[in-house]
């Protein structure tokens, strides 16, 4: 293990290759977000034929082939890969086996927060591309599950006097951008969106966080199990809205051209 590694690749696969089964159930929330995305598509006239959906989990490869193109579907979970709707390829991003200049289009949508080495697999991203191609990405930004964090943060201290991370850490807006032009693409642009999800039942959103393979896999988590009351007092400590729970997620936008 190298001092950067922030996450466990294995345990990523693992949580992809269990939440393949039950993704159906996530599925409309997975695919509005990918409507938000691929309508960069259309502020271009650039036409697309072949394309990659990186880790889109059933929510992309389809509207990419009701578009016309051909699609394959890379995912770290081989599992995850054949559900996901394009031909079927399980790729780490941080060693992909497409080679250069492959692809008119690269979507890689909620798939890139979990990657040690983030500026490597967008440079190899970028030379998959064919020249002019375009990428386009999404992932979280700072500021998303922030209650949660805090919340988490708060009740493990209370109840054991110690901490541990339990939410991945999300770039911050401003750094998006700058790790496009670091791998090399032409006109990168990041933006957000703030969307809140709003919850009844807060203990439904650990379940949605499980069956989108969203579970936490940093290096540094707390390998035995946490104190019972410790989720409900977290989730207790949720902000509300109206009657609801809110929950936020910063939902970045990310696009670059192969020059």
């Amino acid at each position: 293990m190298s001092e950067a590694e922030i996450f466990d690749t294995p345990a990523v696969r693992r949580h992809r290759d269990r939440a393949a089964a039950r993704i159906g159930r996530v599925l409309p929330v997975l695919e509005d977000l990918a409507d938000r995305l691929l309508d960069r598509l259309d502020d271009t006239k650039t036409q697309f034929f072949s394309a990659l959906d990186f880790g889109g989990r059933g929510s992309v490869a389809p509207k990419l082939l009701a578009r016309g193109m051909t699609a394959i579907s890379a995912d770290l979970s081989p599992a995850m890969a054949a559900r996901a709707g394009g031909l079927a390829v399980a790729a780490d991003p941080e060693f992909l086996p497409f080679g250069a200049e492959k692809f008119d289009l690269v979507v890689a949508h909620l798939s890139l927060h979990w990657v040690n080495d983030l500026p490597g697999a967008l440079i190899q991203l970028r030379r998959s591309l064919k020249p002019e191609g375009l990428f386009l990405a999404s992932m979280p930004a700072l500021g998303t599950l922030a209650g949660l964090r805090d919340g988490l943060l708060e009740a493990e201290e209370a109840l054991t006097g110690a901490v541990s991370p339990r939410i991945s850490p999300y770039p911050e807006l401003r750094d998006c951008a700058g790790l496009l032009q670091r791998a090399g693409f032409a006109l990168p642009v990041a933006d957000v969106e703030d969307i809140d999800f709003l919850y009844a039942n807060p203990l439904a959103l650990l379940h949605e966080l499980r069956d989108a393979g969203e579970t936490n896999a940093t290096l540094a988590r707390c390998k035995i199990f946490p104190p019972r009351a410790l989720f409900p007092a977290a989730l207790s400590r949720l902000p509300m809205h109206g009657d609801r729970y809110a929950v936020p997620l910063r939902f970045a936008i990310m696009t670059g051209w192969a020059s």
